[in-house]
């Protein structure tokens, strides 16, 4: 969407129709061609690198969620991963374009925050689900050194500001921040978008930027975005997180979701990513959690859960839970359904790998079938996260470009030993209903 010259268009902030995920179950995160590349090896076991979302439980058996195409709640399974499952594809919501006809195609030349003359661009589409978190190169932030305080007219009536500053405070602390924004005559769409960077003299920097924006039809979005990099005061070592926050709703109020995704990362190889989901289509909600974790010495920790709901009363889920060191492990799980007159099924199954080869696989469920079998099988599970402390280092150089205040001879940092951001967890479980912008 744009201030232009001739109309201020907001785009919708949906586009539902998506080829593997759709918006009646909860999202998974994109499949793909997986490559193995054997990290280490014990009897019976294989460490590989490999997408977090993908493990093989014995040689020469597939996820049965890559090989159906069906509902991930609508037959039960046991031992699929629910972050490779599909959902049946939705048509897409009949908003309205997210350009106008007669908006000039030569603004796409101009930056969206230009020094002078041209009013601010903004990004023409709202967040999309199950994008994770963007680039800084995605992002593309760009502040002006010069301060800058201006507003405009449009021809049609249409309104835009573009303004930036420094704001400086103790321990050296300085926020260099830029906003723009425009709106319609009317004031029925509108869009606004920030950016900032921040350091102090503890080596604290930090990279984030926020949008949001709203068109004639009530749909309306909100989205945030954020690096950090500081120092852990009790460990001395270097972290960097990147987070993100989405979430948009449809003007009838029948359509809406929300998404919190964050990352972690220390100089060690402590390693800690998740996502908190939650979306609404008529009368079905979902929701989705799910999280990893590398100590960086071998232990992996990884886990999901996922569940739905109609207005009817109908519930169902799936969730399931690995734990794994030096080719020592388990893996353990549930699928359940529950009718409106309350009527419970459900169907639980776990491993236990021992290092050597050997599995001892067993399950139950409500209609009386059970297992429990010793079997002579590899182990696979991903010791590393295929995304690390060197890749995020790589992608995080106008972070860590970042200057700050110059410090005066005889001057020190004053340091907080307070909890840690690793300590603070995002705990936080996701809205029951995506917030208004």
């Amino acid at each position: 969407m744009a201030a232009s010259s001739r109309r201020l268009t907001a785009p919708p902030p949906f586009n539902l129709k998506i080829k593997r995920i759709a918006v009646a179950a909860p999202a998974s995160l994109p499949a793909q061609q997986q490559q193995f590349r054997v990290r280490r090896f014990l009897p019976g076991v294989r460490c590989c690198c490999k997408e977090p979302e993908f493990f093989k439980v014995s040689k020469g058996k597939r996820n049965a969620a890559s090989e159906k195409g069906d509902d991930w709640w609508s037959e039960p399974r046991k031992g699929s991963s629910p972050r490779r499952v599909r959902a049946r594809a939705m048509p897409a919501l009949p908003f309205p374009s997210s350009r106008s006809k007669g908006t000039s195609k030569q603004q796409d030349f101009y930056p969206r925050c230009s020094p002078r003359n041209y009013s601010p661009q903004s990004r023409d589409t709202p967040p999309k689900r199950d994008t994770g978190i963007a680039s800084e190169k995605d992002w593309g932030i760009n502040l002006l050194d010069e301060h800058v305080n201006e507003v405009g007219t449009n021809e049609d009536g249409s309104t835009w500001y573009r303004e930036s500053g420094e704001d400086l405070g103790d321990n050296g602390y300085r926020c260099r921040w830029a906003r723009m924004g425009g709106r319609s005559a009317d004031g029925s769409s509108e869009w606004k978008e920030t950016w900032w960077e921040k350091s102090d003299w503890t080596g604290y920097k930090e990279l984030g930027a926020e949008k949001s924006g709203k068109n004639a039809e009530g749909d309306s979005w909100w989205e945030t975005w954020q690096e950090v990099l500081y120092q852990d005061e009790w460990s001395n070592l270097a972290r960097i997180e990147r987070s993100a926050q989405k979430q948009a709703k449809s003007g009838s109020g029948t359509a809406g979701w929300y998404e919190k995704w964050w990352e972690k990362y220390d100089a060690k190889g402590w390693t800690e990513k998740g996502a908190h989901k939650y979306g609404r289509l008529n009368d079905q909600s979902w929701w989705e959690k799910w999280g990893e974790h590398y100590d960086g010495r071998g232990f992996v920790l990884k886990w999901t859960d996922k569940w739905a709901e109609t207005e009817l009363g109908t519930r169902w889920g799936d969730k399931w839970e690995e734990k794994f060191f030096a080719g020592i492990g388990s893996r353990q799980g549930e699928t359940w359904h529950v009718s409106p007159v309350g009527e419970r099924w459900s169907r639980t199954w776990g491993e236990e790998h021992y290092g050597n080869g050997k599995v001892h696989k067993y399950g139950k469920s409500t209609t009386g079938e059970s297992w429990d079998i010793t079997v002579d099988e590899d182990t696979y599970y991903e010791a590393e996260p295929h995304y690390g402390w060197a890749d995020v280092v790589g992608d995080s150089t106008q972070l860590l470009s970042i200057q700050p205040r110059e410090r005066p001879p005889g001057v020190f940092p004053t340091l907080d030993f307070g909890l840690s951001t690793q300590e603070t967890e995002e705990t936080d479980d996701p809205p029951d209903t995506p917030a208004d912008t």
